[in-house]
Formats: structure tokens, C-alpha cells, sequence
């Protein structure tokens, strides 16, 4: 099964090493890094922020090393970390996440 890891970060030099980290440990095929506005309640506060937006194409068997990763090198308290199915791709792009991820 393939999936979208989504994640965000504080700034465009986050997004990078993260990018990084999951490219060369062949942990995910591509990744997609997207300027964002985000809008959430902290700590009772309403907080609106400039992200990145990070959507990291890879299969569901590296969902938990890909979430510890995150975890451990980002630079938030609590990180979005969800993931989405992907249902229906072709079968080329399927073949290239296959080449590209262990």
C-alpha cells in the first residue's frame, strides 16, 4: 500500500534537512515542500503561522520509522504527523515508489 505522510515545519531550512534525512535513508520517493499559512489554538491562544508543508510519497511498511524521524528531528512539540491512503495511481508512479524507497 502507498500513502502521503504530511507534515509541517517553521521554516524552509526544517523542511530541508528533514527532506534530507528521508531521501537518502530511502525512506520515501518524493517530497513535496509547500509555503502555508496555517491557523490553530495553543495553549489556549489563537496562533496563525507561515509552515512548510511537507508531503512525503512512500509505502505504509515505513510509516513508523518515517513518524520517529520526524520526531526526533523536529523542531516542534508536537509535530503534524498524518497520513493519507492513496487508492488509485498509476502504475508507473507506483513502480517509481518501489524504486525509490527500500
Amino acid at each position: 500500500m502507498y500513502i502521503i505522510i504530511q507534515t509541517t515545519t517553521k521554516n524552509k531550512k526544517e523542511a530541508k534537512k528533514l527532506t534530507k534525512l528521508l531521501i537518502t535513508k530511502k525512506l520515501a520517493a518524493c517530497i513535496q515542500i509547500s509555503k502555508i499559512n496555517s491557523f490553530y489554538t495553543w495553549e489556549n491562544k489563537l496562533c496563525v503561522d507561515k509552515e512548510r508543508l511537507l508531503s512525503i510519497k512512500t509505502k505504509q511498511e515505513h510509516y513508523e520509522e518515517i513518524e520517529i524521524l520526524i520526531k526526533e528531528n523536529h523542531s516542534y512539540e508536537t509535530p503534524e504527523i498524518i497520513s493519507y491512503e492513496l487508492n488509485n495511481l498509476s502504475k508507473a508512479y507506483a513502480l517509481f515508489i518501489n524504486e525509490n524507497t527500500q
